[in-house]
């Protein structure tokens, strides 16, 4: 970096704007800030490190505290400073917080810090790069010179009392500056990397060590040996409950069988007593059938004689119609009967109905229990799965992460690499452009010279053409002259002529006043006219006008040739030899230049897109760094939720059984049991339905017989009134009585009716018997069932049965459980044998990486101590000079006590005392020599090196008083030497010599209105 201008204003002791043209030092000075105690030279230095960082050089003050107090209030504090890094050049501008006067109104308001940065462009113009926030022009500072404010004081500035803390800095702050200066950072991201690796590794074997105690923990075991003592536990009461399942899986199965056939048996039985009451009833039924059968002989006899009895007939019908009535109330009756006794026999199937009822409700209970707790499993199956997808994303975007931050170190690294050639192509700008800039100017007076050249040539001729124009209107003035002349004598003449014939005698003359006129004027030509004379004189004066003009028009072509000729010559000499060349080679100069300037700019702006594209991949990196930090976290997390979710489920699996773990399964159990539920309810219900219908139809049945007998008794008494009125009438009939007609005469329906009943029934009286034998042959040698003492005994089957299955399911849970811990234990100690393995390489290159190992020097440390060497070698050789052969400046290679970083740590060589001692114990002067020498030499090392930093400028504060002559001539020849060399050396002393030997100088006046700042050149 090298200084182009410092203006400062109410800053310090500058109460007004006092401003320091560096580029009129001249390139690579070597000067003296001088001036009394308090003028601020230390000020200076305050200035351009506040305005770079926002900090003065000794960080004793902060900017708010640096307004002068003498200055006007209306003048802002402010400070500019204009520099130059490489070709570029930049402006900065810095107002530190402070009190301002309020731009409208009285009294005075709070002026918040801002910061501006601009870069400048070789044409002048200017691209604003920061606007207002001193944060973002910090950070833009440290990108662009590499060095932050304490780096900035240590190796560009050698503040006041403080020369001292780049000698005295140890291994670690060291690290911070050189790594900055020699861009090391490619080694310190390798001790990272590596680290990183080695931690994530270790994180994995951590995560497999605590999935294996999560694993136990699950199985709710301590240990290995507990596994295996588990597992010789279990194993044989697995089988003592295998075996004792398939024992009351049989035995439930047998008593299950009986109970069926019991069942089967028992309906068997019940329906022997159904066709037995069935006989009875038909037995019961044979003495009416037999009476309908001589009553139906008789009726088809008495249809001959029905004429006979037509009067009587509505009496019979009516007696008739009681009787049928009577009888069908009595069918209906033994109907209602029969029935009412189905129903019971029907209703004692009731009672297992009821027994299964309970046995259904009880099974619903159990089922709908069950519903909650298959809930609750789902969710965190669920719950589950979507944590383990989760991991699993996880796992990817950290992967995917990891991949792009070694994708992004690659793509830097490449980038890097290109800067060198970037760097020196653009570097190229400045000369090619400050080329083009005169070639452009070249040509232009080149053709200036040109066009010069012509207009003398032009002017030449015109002057020619004026002079024989002059010559020729001389020759034509002197004609008119002529003519004129001889007009006006010969007009004078002619006058006297005139006068003279007018003279008469003793009169005097009126041009002499004599009376005598001895010689009268006599005229013998033509007299000329007063107008011909005027003419004349016309003629004449207008030629001598032209003559005058002409005259002119050739001395201002005179004056315009000497003035053309005078700037031909000019430009002549400044065009130099090139004036000899012509216009196409200034033209194919100018054509390569533009060519190369483009060239160059396009570096330039490949150079700067470049770097913009390292600084967006470092941030990249960083944020990915950040990023992949946060996804490890997240990724243990939910590592740690996985395992919990699974210990919850697999507890929850103990609690339902297999087959119902699916909601599906459950719900269809639930509706088959519902199902059964109500076909159940149905069944009691429609029997007991059946036994109150057929109750209730044989108490209607026994009322419709008691009606209609008493309905026959009334008929038969009206018959009997009409059997006294016609009884004359039947014995002539061969009947009786009158109720034997009655009863012989029948319809043909009832005819018909009667003869299909009797044969129905004759049907029924066979069908009965061919049952009853059948049954009672199946029956004859077996006995009721107890149905009561076979389902007590189904039951307790059954509920040994549940037992069994509940103890087998629970020791093969246990089984299962401990079998595939077993097989995750294995799968876990395989990784993190994997993983140990791994470690054992990468782990090792991590700590030997990050100086964890040995002499606990890491990677970065180790690059920077070879670098140091050089650093201390160009140092040794100044400090060798000014220490007159007795120092040397060397690395302390021995490791630091306890953890402590070392390598980097600096020890000096007493040739006097042929001893090495640690630079803390040099004197203040021979401190103020080593720390100079250690910064020039620190200054050498780093251009040196390609992408180092540009240490283009120093400046010292103080020290030389501590010197003696000798001491300070050669450290005086030391600078000198670093001037010539390129560099620009700003020197504070108060000491005399200083300023006789270093006649560049700024001078610092101090005055009671405020310090001035005055340039003294050589």
């Amino acid at each position: 970096m090298k200084p182009l201008q410092l203006s400062m204003s109410a800053f310090g002791p500058f109460a007004s704007t006092q401003t320091i043209d560096f580029t009129e030092l001249g390139d690579n000075p070597l000067f003296l800030i001088n001036g009394p105690t308090g003028a601020g030279k230390t000020t200076l230095l305050d200035g351009i490190c506040f305005a770079l960082y926002g900090k003065t050089t000794g960080n004793e003050r902060e900017g708010s505290q640096m307004r002068c107090d003498m200055a006007d209030d209306n003048l802002l504090t402010e400070v500019t400073f204009s520099f130059k890094l490489g070709n570029t050049a930049y402006r900065i501008r810095r107002v530190p917080e402070q009190d301002r006067l309020k731009k409208n109104g009285e009294g005075s308001t709070v002026q918040k810090s801002e910061a501006q940065l601009f870069k400048i462009a070789p044409d002048g113009t200017e691209t604003l790069l920061v606007a207002s926030k001193v944060s973002e022009a910090t950070a833009e500072i440290e990108a662009l010179t590499g060095l932050d404010v304490e780096q900035f004081r240590q190796v560009m500035v050698l503040p006041q009392g403080k020369f001292r803390e780049l000698l005295m800095a140890d291994s670690k702050a060291r690290e911070q500056i050189f790594s900055q200066l020699f861009q090391t950072h490619i080694y310190k991201r390798i001790e990272d990397i590596l680290k990183a690796k080695a931690a994530d590794i270790r994180g994995l074997v951590k995560e497999q060590r605590a999935r294996r105690d999560g694993i136990l923990q699950t199985a709710e075991l301590a240990s290995d040996d507990e596994l295996a003592a588990e597992f010789s536990r279990i194993e044989p009461e697995l089988a003592a409950a295998i075996a004792a399942k398939e024992r009351s899986t049989a035995a439930h199965l047998q008593a299950l069988k009986q109970h069926d056939s019991a069942q089967q048996r028992f309906a068997e039985f019940t329906r022997l007593s159904e066709l037995e009451s069935q006989a009875t009833l038909l037995h019961e039924q044979q003495a009416d059938i037999a009476a309908q059968t001589a009553r139906l002989n008789v009726a088809k006899q008495a249809q001959r004689l029905k004429p006979l009895l037509d009067n009587a007939l509505s009496r019979e019908q009516e007696a008739t119609i009681a009787n049928d009535q009577r009888s069908h109330a009595q069918m209906a009756l033994d109907t209602a009967k029969l029935a009412l006794a189905k129903a019971e026999i029907e209703a004692q199937e009731l009672i297992p109905l009821e027994q299964q009822l309970r046995d259904f409700e009880q099974q619903h209970n159990q089922l709908s229990t069950l519903v909650p707790q298959l809930a609750e499993f789902s969710s965190l199956e669920q719950a589950l799965s979507q944590a383990k997808e989760i991991l699993q994303q996880t796992k990817e975007q950290g992967q995917e992460t990891k991949t792009a931050l070694v994708s992004l170190v690659d793509q830097r690294s490449t980038y890097e690499n290109q800067l060198p050639a970037l760097q020196q192509q653009s570097e190229r700008q400045l000369a090619t452009a400050q080329a083009l800039q005169q070639q452009r100017h070249l040509l232009e007076l080149f053709k200036q010279w040109q066009q010069i050249c012509a207009k003398v040539a032009q002017t030449e001729e015109a002057l020619v053409q004026a002079g024989l124009q002059g010559k020729m209107l001389n020759a034509q003035h002197q004609a008119a002259l002529s003519d004129y002349k001889s007009l006006q004598f010969n007009w004078f003449q002619g006058q006297a002529a005139i006068l003279a014939r007018e003279l008469k005698l003793d009169e005097p003359c009126p041009v002499c006043g004599s009376i005598e006129h001895p010689h009268p004027a006599t005229s013998h030509d033509h007299l000329p006219t007063d107008a011909q004379l005027q003419a004349a004189q016309d003629a004449e004066v207008n030629a001598l006008e032209q003559l005058s003009k002409a005259r002119a028009e050739y001395r201002g072509l005179q004056k315009q040739l000497e003035a053309q000729q005078s700037q031909a010559n000019e430009l002549a000499s400044s065009l130099g030899d090139t004036v000899e060349l012509p216009l196409e080679s200034h033209v194919h100069r100018l054509e390569e230049l533009t060519r190369q300037a483009k060239q160059a700019e396009v570096a330039t702006q490949a150079l700067q897109q470049l770097q913009q594209q390292i600084k967006a991949l470092q941030q990249q990196e960083l944020a990915l760094t950040q990023q992949l930090e946060l996804e490890r976290e997240r990724y243990h997390q939910q590592e740690g939720e996985v395992a919990r979710l699974s210990g919850q489920l697999a507890e929850k699996a103990l609690r339902i059984p297999e087959e119902y773990r699916s909601l599906t399964a459950l719900n269809q159990a639930i509706n088959n049991n519902q199902r059964q539920l109500e076909n159940t309810r149905e069944q009691i219900h429609a029997l007991r339905n059946s036994l109150k219908q057929a109750s209730e139809h044989c108490v209607a049945a026994q009322t419709a017989l008691e009606a209609a007998i008493q309905r026959c008794h009334s008929a038969d008494e009206q018959q009997a009134v009409a059997d006294g009125d016609l009884n004359s009438q039947l014995h002539l009939a061969g009947f009786t009585d009158r109720d034997a007609l009655r009863a012989a005469l029948l319809a043909d329906e009832q005819i018909q009716a009667l003869g299909e009943r009797i044969e129905t029934y004759h049907r029924q009286c066979a069908l009965n018997q061919s049952q009853l034998d059948q049954l009672r042959t199946e029956l004859s040698d077996v006995s009721v069932p107890d149905l009561d003492a076979l389902e007590a005994m189904l039951a307790e089957k059954h509920q040994q049965l549940n037992l069994a299955e509940a103890t087998w399911s629970q020791l093969n849970t246990r089984f299962s459980l401990l079998k595939q811990t077993q097989t995750q234990l294995s799968i876990v100690d395989q990784k993190a044998k994997a993983l140990e393995d791994e470690y054992a390489i990468i782990g090792t290159l991590a700590d030997v990486a990050n100086g964890n190992t040995g002499n606990k020097i890491s990677l970065q440390r180790f690059v920077l101590s070879v670098l140091l060497d050089d650093v201390l070698l160009a140092a040794t050789q100044r400090l060798h000079l000014m220490s007159k052969g007795r120092y040397r400046l060397l690395r302390k290679e021995d490791r630091a006590k306890g953890n402590k970083a070392s390598g980097l740590e600096l020890e000096v060589e007493d040739a006097y005392t042929a001893k090495v001692r640690p630079v803390a114990t040099l004197s203040g002067g021979e401190s103020f020599m080593a720390a100079l020498s250690m910064a020039l030499g620190l200054s050498d090392v780093v251009q040196a090196y390609a992408g180092g930093i540009k240490l283009d400028t120093l400046f010292i504060d103080e020290g030389f008083g501590s010197l003696d002559q000798d001491s300070l001539e050669l450290a005086i020849r030391t600078l000198m030497d670093l001037q010539s060399a390129g560099r620009m050396i700003g020197v504070i002393s108060h000491v005399s010599e200083m300023k006789e030997q270093i006649n560049t100088r700024i001078d610092l006046l101090k005055t009671s209105h405020g310090s001035e700042i005055k340039m003294i050149l050589p």
